[in-house]
């Protein structure tokens, strides 16, 4: 399943945005602006909620930000799952699966692109998602 009509815009993006860092502010700005039908999923929502004191105020910053939502197909959980397995094959710890797994099992799963600055966990377990990043110029 494809759907190349949307863009996930991980959390670095809108965190530049709402603490207006100064280093990637400009690029997270223009980058956001450029790209047609951006969203965010499950996760990228959990993590932006971190520093919101409601679902509310949450839903207005994505609002502000012309973000939409996105649920996370069956299919990404299983690519999740065996991402994380090849994860811990190659030494990582122990833990629950990290975010970024399910972030970029969603993106390959429904053939869609990452906008984010952390590329490294992406490119090695998701090497066929495209990433919008800083590096990819």
């Amino acid at each position: 399943m494809t759907d190349p009509s949307y863009v996930l815009v991980d959390s670095h993006i809108i965190i530049d945005i709402v603490q207006q860092d100064a280093r990637w502010l400009q690029w997270s700005t223009e980058t956001l602006a450029q790209q047609t039908g951006a969203k965010v999923n499950p996760i990228i929502y959990a993590e932006i909620c971190y520093q919101k004191t409601s679902a509310e105020e949450t839903n207005q910053l994505l609002d502000s930000l012309s973000l939409g939502y996105a649920e996370l197909p069956r299919e990404a959980l299983y690519l999740a799952s065996q991402a994380f397995r090849l994860y811990r094959q190659h030494g990582g710890p122990r833990t629950a699966p990290l975010p970024d797994f399910f972030i970029g099992a969603h993106a390959a799963s429904a053939g869609i692109p990452i906008l984010t600055r952390d590329t490294s966990r992406y490119q090695s377990y998701f090497p066929k998602v495209r990433l919008i990043s800083p590096s990819a110029k």
